[in-house]
């Protein structure tokens, strides 16, 4: 039987494509639903070769496929009939074989019609919408005829679900539309443009109005973000803003030209640039010449300014109020601020189809990036005060918020709301906590230097923990007398001399209050008479007879010494811990290895303060994962100095 399964396995493994391309062509073609479903499922799984696809397409497979669906309700009517078919429209034209160009209009708007019907099976959605993509991607052409049939009003739904493949694959389409979009569609102006929630509570189609409808495609992308990051600004409209920002936080109006002197004025308007924490305070404009962030920055400092003046006022007043050195600047501040945020959401990045991150709060407001920043340079200042920092530690108070807002965009928050709150909670010393505990974790824990510390340390902390054991062993230890009778109350003491090199023991009458003098040990065994050490079911008691009536407890306890003449000394240690100190500093004595549960515990416990105490003054500095290169050596030694 076996035999005849695998004769059958090989003969289907190695059936011809071109033959089971035939067959197939023929099966998705019979009257049978049922026949049509299996033979649909198997094209989908078969074309996924590239062999039996170039098989496939030579029977003008494609064409059969596309009518199937442009046909509709005759061939392909519903579930997973249509779904397999998609299925096997995308995997063979991800081979490459067939131009995108030849599809039809009809072909199109088919597809386009399951992306934009409300209710929808999910497989042929994602289907569908993957073929928009693909589409828009590899010809021009169809992208102005996709560009007429998909409108934002029937993509914002498949955002707002919680269907993340969904949600990536309608991403994937908007990416498509924009970068595909003429140079001259994509320059749309900034200020004079719909909102996202107007859109998303219009049902009316804006595909009449192209530009308008791809101003809110690089919204939801970010990509206008990119033009206003890279743009400079008109030095008039730069100049206005920066008035508006001064006028705002201090409450003064623009002073006509005839009042005072130039000087007196110049002198005020740096003195109030200053407060403002702008890099140059005689001309702030300089601040915003850096690409990335551009004029971005600006934007997002003016959005500040007027949507949460209270806030605004209160960040720049309380932070000019500071000494110089512990104020946080708000102008550099926000263009530092920017420049991550930029780097964090890849602002300006062409759409990767390795990431898979979609955040939903981005959908929840038509200002949804100037909200972000506004969320994120309150905690800035927060931070800031929280660290007690001074100009010197700006760097390290940016990196601190960079990890503040990377964990809190882990947790995915459904709104701005909810994302201010996660961050809230993420308060520099829960950011300490969190960074200590990970640095503590063994997974978390390999970069090379860090490894070469712990081996290190590790031989300085056995050698502690080998002195812990032997100071013990002389302390000494008292030990019941192992009897085969119930009664079991008598006592015998074993210590080990403070040289190291005795161990003496004795009988005694009752179990002692404190330590035992050499003294009064009568009998001493050599160190150096010690054979081994065995313990558990090894141990000469454990043998015997009555020890088959032992539980598993004095079992566990259980060790002996050989010394020569095959003579022993036999133990029963009163608990685990003893029997663990014992059983070490035994090892110890005769020069081998350590290997004891309380040992593995002490170790773990011991490296991990000295771990912490050793990197305590590294908190915040990135540990490199090699070392810097070794210098030339100089040329000569002359400035080395003589002794003589």
């Amino acid at each position: 039987n076996h035999f005849q399964v695998s004769t059958q396995e090989v003969s289907r493994l190695l059936c011809a494509p071109r033959k089971t391309a035939a067959q197939l062509h023929e099966r998705i073609q019979s009257s049978s639903m049922d026949a049509k479903l299996e033979a649909l499922k198997d094209l989908a799984n078969s074309s996924r070769d590239v062999t039996f696809a170039q098989e496939f397409i030579n029977l003008d497979g494609i064409s059969l496929l596309t009518q199937m669906v442009e046909s509709g309700t005759e061939y392909v009517l519903f579930g997973d009939l249509l779904s397999f078919t998609l299925t096997a429209f995308v995997e063979l034209m991800d081979h490459g074989i067939v131009s995108w160009d030849t599809f039809s209009v009809a072909f199109i708007k088919k597809i386009a019609g399951y992306v934009n019907k409300s209710a929808m099976d999910t497989a042929v959605l994602q289907r569908s919408l993957a073929i928009l993509e693909s589409m828009v991607l590899n010809s021009q052409d169809l992208y102005q005829k996709v560009a007429q049939e998909i409108t934002i009003g029937q993509l914002i739904p498949h955002l707002q679900g919680t269907d993340q493949d969904i949600q990536t694959y309608t991403i994937a389409v908007i990416n498509a539309l924009f970068l595909k979009a003429p140079e001259e569609k994509r320059q749309v102006g900034y200020t004079h443009t719909p909102s996202i929630p107007n859109v998303i509570r219009s049902p009316k189609p804006i595909n009449d109005e192209m530009a308008h409808q791809l101003y809110v495609l690089q919204v939801l992308t970010f990509n206008l973000l990119e033009d206003r990051m890279m743009t400079k600004m008109d030095p008039q409209d730069q100049r206005d803003i920066i008035f508006e920002l001064r006028r705002i936080a201090f409450d003064v109006e623009c002073e006509p030209n005839n009042s005072g002197s130039i000087e007196k004025r110049k002198s005020m308007y740096t003195r109030d640039y200053k407060k403002l924490g702008f890099i140059n305070h005689v001309n702030p404009a300089v601040d915003f010449t850096q690409i990335p962030p551009g004029m971005l920055a600006l934007d997002n400092m003016l959005y500040f300014a007027r949507h949460h003046q209270d806030a605004y006022i209160r960040i720049v007043l309380e932070n000019s109020s500071r000494e110089d050195k512990h104020e946080c600047p708000f102008g550099r501040s926000s263009i530092e601020l920017t420049k991550m945020l930029c780097e964090i959401l890849k602002v300006g990045e062409l759409p990767s189809e390795n990431c898979h991150d979609f955040h939903p709060m981005f959908f929840t407001h038509d200002r949804s990036f100037e909200e972000f920043f506004c969320i994120c340079i309150q905690l800035l200042n927060k931070t800031w005060k929280e660290m007690r920092a001074t100009s010197e530690d700006f760097n390290k108070v940016m990196q601190v918020v960079r990890e503040q807002i990377m964990r809190a965009l882990t947790q995915k928050p459904n709104s701005l709301d909810q994302l201010k709150s996660r961050l809230q909670n993420l308060s520099y010393t829960e950011i300490l906590k969190i960074r200590q505990s990970e640095r503590m974790n063994q997974e978390d824990f390999q970069s090379r230097p860090i490894l070469e510390l712990r081996e290190k340390i590790q031989p300085e902390i056995m050698e502690l923990i080998k002195q812990q054991r032997l100071n013990r062993l002389c302390d000494g230890t008292c030990f019941r007398k192992i009897s085969s009778r119930r009664r079991q109350d008598k006592f015998w003491y074993c210590r080990l001399s403070p040289n190291h090199k005795v161990l003496h023991y004795g009988d005694l009458e009752e179990s002692p209050q404190g330590e035992v003098p050499h003294d009064s040990l009568q009998d001493k065994l050599p160190v150096a008479d010690i054979k081994s050490v065995v313990t558990g079911k090894d141990c000469p008691h454990m043998k015997e007879k009555g020890a088959l009536k032992q539980n598993k407890e004095v079992l566990e306890l259980a060790f002996s010494i050989l010394y020569e003449s095959d003579e022993y000394l036999n133990f029963i240690a009163p608990d685990k811990h003893e029997y663990c100190v014992w059983t070490d500093g035994l090892n110890a004595l005769l020069g081998k290895e350590m290997t004891s549960d309380f040992t593995k515990s002490d170790m773990d416990t011991l490296l991990s303060m000295e771990m912490k105490l050793r990197l305590l003054d590294l908190e915040n500095i990135q540990i490199p994962e090699a070392p810097p290169p070794i210098p030339k050596e100089p040329s000569n030694y002359d400035f080395v100095y003589d002794c003589n």
